[in-house]
């Protein structure tokens, strides 16, 4: 049974953007600018290395997660304004 309080937030959903190269360049480019920043954390080399990136994959993975956030974020926040 679906309750009515979420009957009513659905309703108030904005749309989202149907998935376009833009919105791919805008979430890959965050997830650069975050693995480039995580670089700068305390520890990006403990644990397990990447062969080619010089940061743990503990270290990538983290990093992905945090700019996929951030991407959908912007595309979001772009779609909201009217801008994407």
């Amino acid at each position: 049974m679906i309750s009515s309080i979420l009957l009513a937030a659905a309703a108030t959903v904005p749309a989202t953007p149907v998935w376009s190269p833009t919105v791919g360049i805008i979430i890959s480019a965050s997830c650069f600018v975050v693995l480039l920043l995580s670089l700068a954390s305390k520890a990006p080399k403990l644990g397990p290395q990447l062969p080619i990136l010089p940061v743990s994959v503990a270290g990538f993975i983290g990093a992905m997660a945090f700019g996929h956030v951030i991407g959908i974020g912007i595309v979001l926040g772009l779609t909201n304004i009217g801008r994407l």
